[in-house]
């Protein structure tokens, strides 16, 4: 019989609750721990929250409101000291953690640091992916996100996608000490009861939905300009919380006409699940989980086959509303073709492998391994 019979303690330490995918996987792996008898405890290095955070669920801010530059070169040593303190006197109070799982750049470097264990680092992302685009914002942001990467060197890693984890374990940068796959979290029967729930300003008529930050990452632009190469002329609607910059690009491909910014929205079930596709269009992504969002809801996908993620999720009979990637031409094609066809996506082979029960218990065994 496993260990994990018992209730455990488990720490998930993230960056802040501010609105992004990995915040929201860890929020949904953490109910899912919850409702089986575990006991999760959220600690959030920043006091920024945008989820909702269930009432029960343990949540701790490691550093106030005004600390800022937790993880600067001058400010390490002393972040990770206090960080530590912390630690201590949470499990002073509360009892031992069972397992700490650590999310995104800032937080890895920082619980690395502290020598905790059992420790694992999830990686929610193309890592060579983000450094190439450090890059390009200045030597010191790559040499902040080079240096975020070089501490996971030695570390127990977990990938989000098949593709991250074989780009781990081909890093030349980095030597874990082991990796793991693990798919994000899906509590597919909240999905949709929640895609029941229809606001006012949902449009009448058929659409096709992205949803995404915007930022270069997910290739608005090419999105943009595979719309005015299609032969059907739904409005796109975007859920995204830059709006500004998103207008801005909207007016430079003449699109005000055919591009509605609905913004970010806490339930954007009903929006995906009213749509007649949803497309990714991204240079990389770490899963995607819009596009599994989308096939729980029985609404057709379209992505690039970036290198990780969008090829693991849409397989068999779906790998044919797979583009190549900075091709509007060839994703225009694509967006016509389905809105032709109407295709049934309702038997997609990965949404078995993403049930909350099923991922809970591949968080649960990293305890059994230790």
């Amino acid at each position: 019989m496993s260990h994990t019979t018992l209730p455990k303690r488990i720490a998930i330490v993230i960056d802040s609750l501010s609105g992004g995918g990995a915040e929201k996987v860890m929020l949904t792996l953490a109910k899912g721990l919850q409702a089986r008898g575990h006991e999760p405890h959220l600690l959030v290095l920043e006091p920024a929250v945008e989820h909702e955070v269930p009432v029960d669920i343990p949540l701790h801010f490691c550093f106030g409101a005004n600390e800022h530059n937790l993880d600067s070169f001058w400010r390490l040593n002393g972040t990770v000291a206090k960080l530590k303190n912390f630690l201590t006197q949470l499990q002073q109070n509360i009892g031992r953690f069972d397992l700490f799982l650590s999310n995104l750049h800032q937080t890895n470097l920082l619980m690395t640091h502290t020598g905790v264990s059992p420790l694992y680092c999830v990686v929610h992302n193309s890592m060579d992916e983000e450094l190439k685009r450090q890059r390009k914002l200045g030597p010191i942001a790559w040499l902040e996100m080079w240096r975020a990467q070089k501490a996971l060197n030695g570390q127990h890693l977990i990938a989000v996608s098949e593709g991250v984890a074989d780009e781990l374990r081909q890093s030349t940068r980095i030597m874990p000490a082991s990796v793991t796959t693990i798919y994000n979290p899906f509590a597919l029967a909240e999905i949709r009861a929640q895609a029941e729930l229809i606001p006012e300003d949902l449009p009448k008529g058929d659409y096709l939905i992205h949803v995404g930050r915007f930022a270069r990452q997910k290739r608005h632009d090419v999105l943009f300009a595979a719309l005015k190469q299609m032969q059907h002329n739904l409005p796109l609607i975007l859920l995204c919380s830059n709006r500004k910059k998103a207008q801005k690009a909207i007016t430079k491909f003449g699109l005000q006409q055919r591009v509605i910014v609905a913004g970010f929205q806490q339930n954007p079930f009903p929006w995906i699940k009213h749509a007649r596709a949803l497309v990714l269009s991204s240079d990389y992504e770490g899963f995607g989980n819009v596009l599994l969002e989308a096939l729980a809801l029985g609404t057709p996908a379209i992505s690039t086959a970036c290198p990780h993620g969008p090829t693991e999720i849409l397989t068999g009979n779906l790998a044919q509303w797979l583009v190549p990637r900075r091709d509007p031409v060839a994703l225009a094609k694509k967006l016509d073709q389905l809105l032709d066809s109407k295709p049934d996506v309702t038997d997609a082979e990965i949404l078995s492998k993403v049930t909350l029960d099923t991922i809970v218990q591949q968080y649960l065994a990293l305890i059994a391994d230790e």
